[in-house]
């Protein structure tokens, strides 16, 4: 979550360029998708043994990406009035439902198919 101070920070980096009229929920959510999609790049065609090598190597790169999907998220949540920080720990609580434990320990199953 942004700190209210880099959120101001953000918020009057956008305002000072007039961006907001280009931000809404569909150009906000595509952009974050667009910039997920270059952070999954670097590993695209990778073998998972070279991830961590990868990972190492273009941490600066990686982090930027990392930087331009936070960005864009804390415009939406702004925009739309979610609080990040109460969104995330609502799920949180819903995924402990969700994945129980005694369930979810050591497997990659999707809640509905737990047993």
């Amino acid at each position: 979550m942004i700190s209210r101070p880099l959120m101001d920070k953000l918020l009057t980096f956008r305002k000072e360029r007039e961006w907001e009229q280009f931000h809404n929920l569909r150009t906000l959510s595509t952009s974050i998708a667009l910039e997920a999609a270059e952070l999954a790049e670097f590993t695209q065609w990778a073998r998972d043994d070279e991830i961590e090598e990868i990972s190492k190597e273009h941490r600066a790169e990686i982090a930027l990406e990392i930087a331009d999907i936070a960005i864009l998220l804390s415009y939406l949540a702004h925009d739309l009035g979610v609080e990040l920080e109460q969104a995330v720990s609502s799920k949180l609580e819903l995924n402990a439902r969700r994945y129980p434990v005694s369930k979810a320990k050591g497997t990659a199953k999707k809640y509905d198919r737990l047993e």
